[in-house]
């Protein structure tokens, strides 16, 4: 059964976002007051019944964008209600009808598709009697909501059941419940993100513009690849944030940390032909600072081919970036879709490096080769000595050696241990987390089991009483 489709339409500044963001149970959609902050289409999974339908985002009808993105903008919005089972207008029962609200309802009139009107912003039920004036608008009963408020969801997730095809949202099949493989493409602005995004969907998913600063929201797009589920989040462009001017900008940003923080593997996207940027070294201490697995994905390759050898651009990232030598590079222009698909490939693999575990056997023998091949320095007049490794974690590998003292052990000899571990396990592109612990001295108890022990014998002692 095909997944219905459901579009928030309307003009701008009538809490399209807001809804939005009620109806997913999540903030996803950035909220602000300015007119035109939503350009893209945005959507997200939602929950209703026994299955689930998808929700889509649109900007404002009608509205002059200030980047004069306003027919890309349109054009979104025209790709959301051709696909769309079932149209939400909404409206503001605070304004009332507004000439922008009959242009939007002359569009959507010619539509043969279902098409609810929802007066937002009814806070309270005294408000619910002013939605006399949109009848006037020629689509029937106007449903009373308040996203902020919290009131009316379940009546309007009714309403969205009924009107769906055949009257069911599409059941919770793997499409939904497969867990996809989560990239988070982020940059500076405009290194050709939203591109990238279009090719790997095979469609006009986000608009791609010379304006920098066009995508403001992070965008959720969900495609499969051979047989495989994929969603690919399409973030603001980054910028210093002593460079931050708006709230908009702010939030952006936040979106696209968060983004980071969600994924499974990080696209992080450079500009051939421009220098790496502060920007740049931030957001890739970002992503070491999340441990995640990531790929420096150098675009417009095409631009710079001609004037330096991969090799050497890979020598002068290796020396801006000596922290993360061990993350692969791909070189692709996605305008032309040259090596999009080796860049899906290598996000693959890394999310499977990232998910093995190591026999605790084969750990504790390279740990202790690396210590004899390499004796740490003594310090505080002692010798750093490990007596046990093991793997407590995946996704990043993360593994836990007891010594007999942490401090001991400085950031050097960390990070040679940690090469060691890449070099001789099958994870080399990925981050690891290392944690290092005290072994507790001969004879002394564990706190945990005390602490247990002495829960049990209250227990014991609560029961006899």
């Amino acid at each position: 059964m095909a997944v219905p489709h459901v579009a928030i339409v309307g003009r701008p500044n009538v809490g399209k976002s807001s809804l939005f963001n009620w109806l997913a149970g999540r903030r996803i959609a950035i909220v602000d007051p300015t007119p035109g902050v939503t350009r893209d289409r945005i959507t997200a999974p939602i929950p209703l019944g026994d299955g689930y339908f998808e929700l889509t985002d649109t900007g404002g009808m009608g509205i002059d964008d200030i980047d004069n993105l306003t027919s890309d903008v349109e054009r979104q919005i025209n790709l959301a209600i051709d696909r769309a089972d079932v149209l939400l207008f909404l409206v503001d029962v605070k304004t009332g009808p507004v000439p922008l609200d009959e242009e939007v309802a002359t569009r959507l009139r010619g539509i043969d598709k279902p098409v609810l009107l929802v007066a937002n912003k009814c806070d309270h039920a005294g408000l619910d009697d002013q939605v006399g004036e949109f009848y006037k608008l020629g689509f029937g009963d106007v449903h009373c909501v308040s996203a902020k408020q919290d009131r009316g969801k379940l009546h309007l997730l009714k309403l969205i059941k009924e009107n769906l095809p055949d009257g069911q949202p599409a059941p919770n099949g793997a499409r939904l419940t497969e867990m996809p493989l989560k990239l988070a493409i982020v940059g500076r602005r405009n290194t050709g993100k939203s591109t990238f995004i279009n090719c790997l969907a095979e469609e006009e998913r986000t608009i791609v513009s010379e304006v920098e600063g066009t995508t403001r929201d992070s965008v959720d797009v969900r495609f499969e690849k051979d047989g495989k589920t994929i969603l690919a989040i399409d973030t603001a462009g980054v910028r210093n944030r002593g460079s931050i001017r708006t709230d908009v900008e702010f939030y952006s940003l936040a979106r696209a940390e968060r983004s980071i923080r969600r994924a499974d593997v990080v696209l992080h996207f450079l500009d051939a032909p421009k220098n790496i940027s502060m920007v740049d070294k931030q957001l890739a201490g970002y992503v070491l600072e999340n441990y995640k697995p990531a790929i420096f994905v150098i675009n417009k390759w095409d631009l710079l081919k001609d004037q330096i050898a991969t090799g050497e651009f890979g020598d002068y990232l290796r020396k801006t970036f000596p922290s993360l030598d061990f993350v692969p590079m791909a070189f692709i222009t996605a305008k032309e879709g040259k090596n999009v698909q080796t860049v899906l490939d290598l996000a693959q693999n890394l999310h499977k490096q990232a998910s093995l575990r190591v026999g605790t056997g084969d750990l504790n023998r390279v740990i202790q080769q690396a210590m004899l091949d390499q004796s740490p320095a003594v310090r505080q007049n002692r010798l750093p000595k490990v007596y046990y490794a093991t793997q407590v974690a995946v996704l990043p590998p993360t593994i836990v050696l007891f010594t007999n003292g942490p401090d001991l052990f400085g950031n050097t000899y960390q990070r040679y241990l940690l090469k060691t571990l890449r070099d001789h396990f099958r994870f080399p592109d990925v981050p690891i987390k290392l944690y290092l612990r005290a072994k507790a001295p001969e004879g002394a108890k564990p706190k945990r089991a005390a602490r247990a022990k002495k829960k049990k014998e209250a227990g014991e002692l609560w029961e006899d009483v």
